[in-house]
């Protein structure tokens, strides 16, 4: 939720999924989805890697970035120009991160 905040206060539309389920229902019904947040840990039927995962084979042009205060993924863990993100982030260093991860099309 604190994510959530951060991205809507730096403009950003936001998307909200608690399970991986539901993120993947979301994106089946969006055109314009340019980024997945996802924090490794996530209830549902799969984790925050594996829907990373899933969304590059499915939808390669939505950009990755994963979240965990629990993990450390390296980036050869992550699928193709995946990011990843320790918590705690601050508000600067996630919109930064986010803006790169837009910007630089990994």
């Amino acid at each position: 939720m604190h994510g959530v905040d951060i991205l809507e206060d730096a403009g950003f539309t936001v998307l909200e999924a608690e399970t991986a389920d539901e993120a993947i229902t979301l994106l089946q019904g969006q055109e314009d989805v340019h980024l997945l947040f996802s924090d490794i840990d996530m209830p549902g039927s799969m984790n925050g890697l594996e829907l990373a995962q899933l969304v590059r084979d499915r939808w390669p042009k939505v950009r990755l970035l994963l979240t965990s205060g629990h993990h450390h993924i390296e980036e050869e863990a992550l699928p193709e120009h995946g990011r990843f993100v320790r918590k705690p982030w601050t508000r600067e260093r996630l919109i930064a991160t986010i803006q790169a991860t837009l910007d630089s099309g990994a």
